[in-house]
């Protein structure tokens, strides 16, 4: 009988990791740092026995004694641990897997390769959701696209899942810190537990759940942009199950982000309390969604993998991807050495044990059509080859060049210029990012740093642009050479406007060489120009 020593083996994720490896046959060494909770978890368990393990100390008297086949790692926080751990393992021959879902630790974990190679001893980090199943998901739904536009994924936990303080404190480690994310093919920083969002997960004969979720930090956003092809744009989000819970967090977070204080890691001692409070308030179903977007066969595709736990089969997801594991290392199907767990496994690994629960998936799949193809037709084919590729926008894309702008010489022109954000007068290097949802075109543009955004949708035959509570609608009369923007009406809060208040502009674009070509000039009535920007871009 092989025996695997279980660090955090009697906590939220590692009890139920502990059970299911003695299910698979192995002796479980039940470990952590209070004896008295792992001896009366073992105690209720066959092949388990309780032993003392702090992962912050020396293992090393520990393995020699018990000498395991592999230890797994399921305490954390892995949020600013160290490699103590695994660098015991290696020197004391014992295979390591971990849990952790901390951005830095698992993406780090390849500087023991070397070692790891050497000693013949295999160490595998992130053995869990993220980044071992979320990188089976992705793998399975790109498998025959020739480009990845954008990867996005969301979880949301019942709040009847018993994750352990570990869990608590790895979320407040990053609430209101900078995340950096590869958005518009270039990295941005973003704030933790911003970029609030509702996401629907439904499955066919399942009542549906919409949740809010927000930005998290996990090892998939250095992962996915670095291994996929296409580097595709990447976002996670997480959430609780009652909006209240993330919303309190979302306001914690303003002292972060405003540096008023260090961190909120401090309070996760008192996080799992009140989640205590709540827990018989909520259901027992979790949900999980990944999306991807990408071209196949020159057309755009969507594939979109939702899983809807039930019955409280949530918290067994995160800890499938170390039993597969473990169960592959037992057979010597495991090559030496120091990785992350994606790309490790694939989705087919993990349907018996999703199967043999109420854990219920469905792929969708949905073919996509640009918006200015959808609102130009035909007339579209006809355009330049530069102008296409800055237009089939799908999920995510980028595009960089140089701008000059110039502005209107009266003060109010100036005033009203700032407040749209748009930039001061000079020459720029110009990055665009265009960030596709649900037909939605966002267009960031930064000006060397100087940024305004606006949104593009259609109504009708209209391409229309939405600055705030203004919206204006566009004919796009085009040709061989290129297209020009007539504006035909527009509202404010929705409200129709008289065309004759309405901005002056008649904006054009064109190609020309390799380079996609833009004169944007705009004007108000009675106040004259505002600003004329014009330049070129080339896509990423």
């Amino acid at each position: 009988m092989k025996t695997v020593l279980v660090i955090g083996g009697y906590g939220g994720f590692g009890a139920r990791l502990s059970r299911r490896l003695a299910g698979d046959g192995w002796r479980v060494l039940v470990a952590g740092r209070n004896l008295e909770a792992a001896r009366a978890f073992a105690a209720g368990m066959a092949n388990a026995q309780a032993v003392r393990a702090d992962r912050g100390g020396d293992l090393t008297s520990i393995l020699k004694a018990h000498m395991p086949l592999l230890l797994i790692d399921a305490a954390g926080p892995f949020q600013g641990s160290d490699y103590r751990v695994a660098e015991a393992c290696i020197e004391n021959g014992v295979h390591y897997i971990d849990l952790a879902d901390a951005r830095a630790f698992v993406s780090g974990i390849a500087a023991l390769d070397e070692r790891a190679r050497a000693a013949g001893i295999v160490v595998i980090s992130g053995a869990s959701s993220v980044p071992a199943m979320s990188g089976a998901i992705i793998a399975e739904l790109a498998r025959d696209m020739d480009q990845v536009c954008s990867v996005s994924m969301a979880i949301s936990a019942s709040s009847r899942a018993a994750a352990g303080a570990s869990v608590a404190a790895a979320i407040l480690s990053f609430v209101g810190k900078p995340i950096r994310l590869w958005r518009g093919k270039r990295w941005r920083h973003q704030t933790g537990w911003h970029g609030l969002k509702r996401v629907r997960y439904q499955l066919a004969g399942r009542p549906a759940i919409s949740r809010l979720v927000a930005f998290s930090d996990v090892p998939d956003l250095d992962i996915v942009p670095a291994r996929v092809k296409g580097r595709p744009a990447t976002v996670f989000r997480a959430g609780p199950e009652f909006s209240f819970q993330l919303l309190m967090l979302w306001l914690l977070s303003w002292p972060v982000k405003w540096g008023w204080i260090n961190s909120l890691s401090p309070l996760a001692r008192w996080l799992r309390p009140l989640q205590r409070l709540s827990a018989n308030l909520g259901s027992d179903r979790s949900a999980m969604m990944v999306e991807v977007k990408g071209r196949c066969s020159g057309a755009f595709v969507g594939r979109r993998w939702t899983l809807i736990a039930e019955d409280g089969h949530g918290p067994e997801v995160p800890t499938m991807a170390a039993q597969r594991l473990a169960s592959r290392l037992a057979e010597g199907r495991l090559a030496a050495g120091a990785r992350s767990a994606a790309g490790e496994l694939s989705l087919d690994d993990f349907a018996p044990l999703l199967d043999a629960m109420s854990i219920h998936r469905q792929v969708e799949v949905q073919d996509y059509l640009p918006l200015y193809r959808r609102v130009m037709g035909q007339a579209y084919d006809a355009l330049p080859l530069p102008m296409r590729d800055i237009h089939d926008v799908f999920g995510d894309a980028g595009a960089a060049g140089k701008a000059t702008v110039t502005r209107g010489r009266s003060r109010l022109a100036g005033l009203i210029a700032d407040l749209v954000r748009f930039p001061p007068p000079g020459e720029y290097d110009l990055h665009v990012s265009f960030e596709e949802e649900g037909g939605v075109e966002r267009w960031t543009r930064d000006f060397g740093g100087h940024v305004f955004v606006s949104e593009l949708s259609q109504s009708g035959r209209h391409l229309v642009e939405r600055f705030g509570p203004m919206r204006f609608y566009f004919d796009l009369p085009s040709d061989a050479s290129g297209l020009t923007m007539i504006m035909k009406k527009w509202t404010i809060f929705r409200v129709p406007m008289p065309l004759s208040l309405a901005p002056k502009s008649v904006a054009r674009e064109w190609g020309e060489g390799e380079d996609f070509w833009f004169d944007v000039p705009v004007a108000l009535p009675l106040i004259g120009d505002l600003v004329h920007y014009r330049g070129r871009l080339r896509r990423l």
